[in-house]
């Protein structure tokens, strides 16, 4: 009788602190994540982001993604070991099941490793907040508005509409135009006959009235930094100035600056620059 009974035994206590140890993992898991969506982590696991309501939504969603995958890699591993330990209670020799699925493993891995590749890449990608969705970036083979982050593509929409399918573990370098604040940098050509001085005068007064102004004020971050002259050619001469602005908002200020900048320059006389035509 105990021949019978103590393998049952033994059986229902690894499924017991099988289901314990599932349990408690996913508590673990569970306020990790949470303290991940909450920005509640460890400076070194924290990312360095802005606040707001798009960066905690995305936060929640990042911390939602890896806390699903985490907690589905560690129910499958506890509840594989468990039955593991089932099969040896009840006599089976499991030597050869665990040779057969060491080398279906291997063969598994050796044929998924690009898609093992992507998913670890995409968790990481996840895990530092390097870009989310609404995100304007440069991943080097496409570049665009990020339209959908997942754990083995992202997918970019470019400047014409075309949409792009991007393996995470085919990217080596992130370029984000959108993370933390921009940067609206305006180049105004003049030129040889104006008087330079009084152009960069003109247009840093244009460019102070037009950050001050609504709506355009709600996204400037900074004061207007006037460079001067950047760039010397054969037509013209360049002016640069630059203002730091809200995420995502540098173009819009751009475009504004450009216009207000280029309609000051135009009332005073500053000298257009010099524009060639074919001769006859």
């Amino acid at each position: 009788m105990s021949t019978v009974l103590t393998p049952l035994i033994n059986i229902v206590a690894i499924v017991v602190v099988a289901v314990l140890l599932r349990w408690l993992v996913h508590r673990l898991i569970s306020r990790m994540t949470t303290g991940l969506g909450s920005g509640r982590l460890p400076s070194i696991l924290r990312p360095s982001r802005a606040g707001g309501s798009a960066a905690s939504e995305r936060r929640v969603q990042r911390a939602r993604t890896v806390g699903s995958l985490l907690r589905s890699v560690a129910t499958f591993l506890i509840y594989g070991i468990a039955f593991i330990l089932v099969l040896s209670k009840l006599g089976i020799n499991i030597a050869p099941i665990l040779a057969s699925a060491g080398v279906v493993g291997v063969a598994v891995g050796f044929g998924a490793q690009n898609l093992v590749k992507d998913f670890l890449s995409g968790i990481f990608m996840m895990l530092e907040d390097q870009y989310g969705v609404g995100d304007v970036v440069d991943l080097g083979d496409a570049a665009g508005t990020v339209e959908m982050v997942g754990l083995r593509i992202t997918t970019v929409r470019d400047v014409s509409g075309t949409v792009w399918y991007v393996r995470n573990g085919t990217i080596s370098a992130v370029g984000n135009s959108t993370q933390r604040f921009g940067v609206a940098v305006v180049d105004i050509p003049i030129g040889y006959g104006a008087d330079v001085d009084r152009a960069i005068e003109i247009a840093g007064q244009a460019a102070h009235e037009t950050v001050e102004r609504s709506p355009i004020a709600e996204d400037v971050l900074g004061d207007v930094e006037i460079l001067g002259a950047q760039d010397l050619t054969q037509a013209a001469i360049t002016l640069r100035l630059t203002v730091t602005t809200r995420p995502g908002r540098q173009w819009a200020v751009r475009r504004a600056l450009t216009a207000d900048v280029k309609m000051a320059l135009d009332t005073a006389g500053i000298a257009a620059p010099l524009t060639a035509y074919p001769s006859n």
